[in-house]
């Protein structure tokens, strides 16, 4: 029997909502902590019990090992789950939790101490037989010293913080000249991030592949490997997509390098899940890099070809129960491919991003999970790492995993932060990364520091505009109730097109939408679309153009702005032509019908000189009469409706040119 019956997670987000679902099928109680920005998060209603722990910042909440331990005293927990991040490779929280007579769901406080020092991991790894990196690992840090290590490497060589990871303290240097300017940054960095300012040194392997080995352990000395996975699609050292297994792993190969992990993890006596990271070479020399001493982010995609629960078994192994595997019993069946969606922006070099969250709709079908810490009407904190959901895909093959990871991408949306759902649309459609060949250099070689995606096309601004007309058009059958439908898009002459004004490179773009009995003529610019609505129901639509059919989401905002995700871009829209009121027209000069109705009078010839306020028109709808004013001053260039006219909501009356100041 567990020594535990309710388990504390001691994280937030989409790690901490993937560990309550195994705890709670396993039948544990489970105890979310959170802080005050965290309040109303979807992991606080999951958990059974949930407790604030401080204020916004992680210093004053996730990180606080005095409040974490109080919340699992005073809700009965027994033990603590510490996911990924935060506090969860910290020896000095393993080892408080322990002394409180809790169980730590994870490793031993010495094996977290060992593995988290890169000098002092290295130099048991070289004693256990594991390959290393040709480097230095010395605890001599002067400059002199390291200077001179250098050069008996051989550059380019690899600076590296001593204790910690995820690119914080490290630098690749080409030449002997650049190295006591990168020492300093790398110090710096290190002791921002770590508390210590020690650094290695390695041997920098050219655009490797970096391949990990998922280990586990229990407490009676048993230790198996589930296989490989490659997190070689990297950004500044972060993983951004990884799979299971790696395109450039063989059997012969898989077994080495599961030898070598089982040795990295008894050299520690290693309990519980641990990742030990490799550098794969061209020539299918591998080296040891790390070991991390947790669950890893990317550990669905090894859940998925091995049909293990990751977070059971460790569970399992906490409650002080052996493995129940054996390495015989593991076997993979299929492909998986997992993606990071971040709250960033590559456009503007990756930068975090935060704010309310407008829509979010997970992507969907066969073979695809989805982890995710989101929900629409809630909000990205500015206070936490920006990965807000992980989508994963299974297929039997790579290339089947890969099309169908695209297919769910394509049809999800995130609208509200800035993300970069285009960003891995485009990524997993590169003929390097299809093709399984993606080094750790794939991203710099091919995006550089940013991503701005493909110029926003004719067809998508026309889209767009044919959304608004029809959002427009349900706006004024909720206001005119007993209108009937069928009649919103009808007039009574010659057809009157919508009229819809979008900033493009700086310039007004106007966009006509013209009702064509099934479809719709929709002109952008000079261009021309001919485009059949075949579904309108929020948050999607279809159309079909050129007898090809287009799916999308849309979310608009007001009457004037909208969201909206095509299967290759996300864009937002303002209508800057001004949304038809009661009183007035259009802002840039295209005037038109505020709602369904009709045109009892119009008051102005082409050639009129009109003022801005002076009356247009007259629309009766809803037996009221409406005065249409003019938004701008100008002179009339077009009249595109009649007096006595039905008109539908959206419909243009008429045009201001010239002087519209």
């Amino acid at each position: 029997m567990a020594p535990f019956d309710t388990v504390l997670i001691a994280n937030r987000g989409e790690i901490a909502l993937r560990i309550m679902a195994s705890a709670r099928k396993a039948g544990f109680r489970t105890v979310a902590v959170y802080s005050e920005a965290d309040r109303t998060a979807p992991h606080v209603r999951m958990a059974d019990v949930a407790v604030c722990i401080g204020p916004a910042t992680a210093a004053e909440s996730y990180l606080r090992t005095d409040r974490i331990l109080a919340a699992a005293r005073d809700t009965g927990a027994g033990a603590i789950h510490p996911g990924y991040g935060f506090l969860s490779e910290n020896a000095d929280f393993a080892r408080a939790v322990t002394k409180a007579g809790l169980v730590f769901i994870g490793p031993s406080a010495e094996a977290i101490d060992v593995m988290g020092d890169k000098a002092r991991a290295k130099r048991l790894m070289i004693d256990a037989g594991v390959p290393c990196v040709p480097g230095y690992q010395g605890e001599d840090q002067s400059e002199a010293r390291l200077l001179s290590a250098a050069a008996d490497i051989g550059f380019p060589v690899m600076v590296k913080a001593a204790g910690g990871g995820g690119g914080k303290g490290m630098r690749l240097v080409a030449e002997a000249a650049d190295l006591p300017a990168a020492l300093a940054l790398a110090r710096s960095e290190a002791q921002n991030a770590f508390g210590s300012d020690h650094l290695i040194l390695e041997k920098a392997v050219i655009e490797p592949r970096h391949v990990e080995i998922q280990v586990f352990g229990d407490t009676l000395g048993n230790i198996i490997h589930l296989g490989e996975r490659d997190c070689s699609v990297q950004r500044r050292h972060q993983k951004v997509i990884e799979e299971a297994p790696s395109p450039a792993v063989d059997q012969d190969l898989r077994d080495r390098m599961g030898a070598a992990a089982i040795a990295a993890a008894r050299a520690v006596n290693y309990f519980g899940a641990g990742t030990v990271e490799f550098l794969l070479d061209t020539s299918g020399e591998f080296y040891f890099l790390e070991m991390n001493t947790r669950l890893q982010v990317e550990h669905p995609v090894t859940e998925m070809v091995t049909g293990i629960d990751l977070v059971a078994l460790q569970l399992r192994v906490a409650a002080g129960l052996p493995l129940g595997l054996s390495q015989d019993d593991v076997t993979s069946v299929g492909h998986a491919i997992e993606l990071r969606l971040y709250a960033e922006d590559p456009a503007e070099g990756f930068l975090p991003s935060a704010g309310p969250v407008a829509l979010w709709l997970p992507p969907e079908g066969a073979g695809i999970r989805v982890d995710a810490g989101i929900e629409t009407g809630g909000e990205v904190s500015p206070f936490y790492d920006p990965m807000v959901a992980k989508v994963v895909a299974h297929g039997a093959t790579r290339e089947e995993a890969r099309l169908r990871l695209l297919r769910a991408m394509r049809g999800a949306a995130l609208f509200g932060p800035a993300n970069n759902r285009d960003f891995l649309i485009d990524a997993l459609g590169q003929p390097e990364f299809a093709e399984g060949e993606a080094t750790t250099g794939f991203i710099a070689r091919t995006y550089g520091e940013s991503f701005s995606g493909a110029d926003r096309s004719s067809l998508g601004y026309a889209l767009a505009a044919l959304v608004h007309h029809g959002v427009r058009a349900e706006v004024s059958r909720r206001a005119a109730p007993r209108v009937a439908p069928e009649l919103l898009n009808w007039s009574s002459a010659q057809p009157i097109p919508g009229v819809v004004t979008y900033d493009h490179d700086d310039a007004p773009l106007t966009c006509r939408v013209l009702p064509l009995g099934t479809g719709y003529e929709v002109h952008v610019g000079d261009d021309l679309h001919m485009i059949e609505t075949l579904d309108l129901a929020p948050p999607r639509f279809a159309v079909n153009v050129n007898s090809q059919r287009i799916e999308g989401v849309f979310l608009n905002t007001g009457a004037r702005g909208l969201w909206i995700a095509l299967p290759n871009q996300s864009f937002s829209v303002t209508d800057i032509s001004g949304a038809p009121r009661m009183d007035e027209g259009g802002g840039l000069g295209y005037v038109t019908a505020p709602m369904h109705g009709r045109l009892i009078d119009l008051t102005v010839a082409v050639g009129d000189r009109v003022e801005k306020g002076q009356k247009l028109a007259v629309l009766e709808a809803m037996k009221m009469q409406h005065e249409i004013l003019a938004a701008v001053s100008g002179t009339v260039t077009e009249i595109a409706a009649a007096t006595e006219m039905q008109l539908a909501a959206g419909a243009m009356i008429l045009e201001i040119s010239g002087n519209t100041e």
